[in-house]
């Protein structure tokens, strides 16, 4: 049922998996587009408040957040631990449904500022508070809150045991979004890729991906035990407790560092297969935006997407009624 409530807390579930959900700096998120295929990207998560599950996409880029005000139906998995501190912790997968907070700009802003400070310590080190002040563009955020609606873990990591799962109770209630904004959606910021395979080559040296099908009309992202290259896309093993399902996929392959920065490549295609083997045939890659390499490489790249999301930020304020929040201590 979905109506205004509070979320239920994850009492039933281990100490060892509330903490990944605590601690952990990165999770894959998956959204469904308006035709049914899932999307996933690499975030960070916080814990949000009455129970929930938040996540944040820029004002300026907001389409994780406008997919799921659509369509409530979203998963967040977590099955990077890097950072965190946890050894050989659980990886966890949480379904559940979304509510879009973008009602109050400023409030988001600042509890980004706050939030993200603390939670990722080094990679704002060294940044003088006049520069931070001019990056509204990339502090501006719409939050994504998650009530957990069903919870599956994978014990010490490890995708080839069988899986544990909580189930929220009966009589939970899910909130609803903030309305949507006025008028048409700004157009998109680049042109797709038009070759999917130099995407595929980079791919390969960031691990197996997460591969996120859909399954009892939720999105389900986990992570791939093996991958292996083919001419059309790529065979994939899944863990334990998983089994394949024939439909639209999206496969994300990333990395993640509080020091170094991320890299991540995005395939999206169709996958067929039995038991726990998915053969996917790769259609396209979605326009990606890393921030890899050494400190000043990274740095040449944020402020240059900086230049191009300025405009967007006022824009995206403006369907919303409100003014362009401002960066405070």
């Amino acid at each position: 049922m979905i109506t205004e409530g509070r979320s239920p807390t994850l009492v039933a579930v281990p100490a060892e998996v509330r903490q990944v959900l605590e601690r952990s700096l990165v999770c894959e998120y998956a959204s469904l587009t308006r035709d049914g295929r899932p999307v996933t990207w690499p975030v960070t998560p916080y814990a949000g408040r009455d129970g929930t599950l938040d996540v944040t996409t820029g004002l300026s880029y907001p389409d994780k957040a406008e997919r799921a005000r659509r369509d409530p139906r979203v998963a967040l998995l977590y099955s990077d631990p890097t950072d965190s501190g946890l050894d050989r912790p659980p990886v966890v997968l949480v379904q559940g449904r979304a509510a879009v907070r973008d009602a109050d700009l400023q409030g988001n802003t600042d509890r980004y500022v706050r939030e993200s400070m603390a939670k990722q310590p080094a990679a704002f080190a060294g940044l003088p508070w006049f520069l931070i002040k001019r990056l509204t563009w990339y502090f501006a955020r719409i939050y994504v809150e998650v009530t957990p609606e069903r919870v599956t873990w994978w014990p010490e990591g490890d995708l080839s045991r069988a899986p544990r799962t909580w189930t929220c109770p009966g009589e939970t209630t899910f909130p609803r979004s903030d309305l949507a904004p006025s008028g048409p959606r700004l157009p998109s910021r680049s042109t797709p890729p038009a070759d999917w395979r130099p995407y595929a080559d980079r791919a390969l040296r960031l691990g197996a991906p997460v591969v996120s099908m859909v399954a009892d009309g939720l999105p389900l992202p986990v992570r791939a035990r093996s991958a292996v290259r083919t001419e059309h896309g790529f065979d994939l093993r899944l863990p334990a407790g998983v089994t394949a399902v024939a439909g639209p996929v999206c496969l994300t392959f990333h990395t993640y560092s509080e020091t170094e920065g991320h890299e991540h490549v995005v395939l999206v295609g169709w996958g067929s297969g039995a038991g726990d083997r998915l053969e996917v045939e790769v259609e396209r890659a979605l326009n990606d935006w890393s921030l890899s390499g050494g400190n000043r490489e990274r740095a040449r790249s944020f402020m240059r997407q900086g230049k191009e999301l300025r405009k967007r930020v006022k824009l995206e304020a403006a369907r919303r009624d409100q003014a362009v929040p401002k960066i405070r201590r």
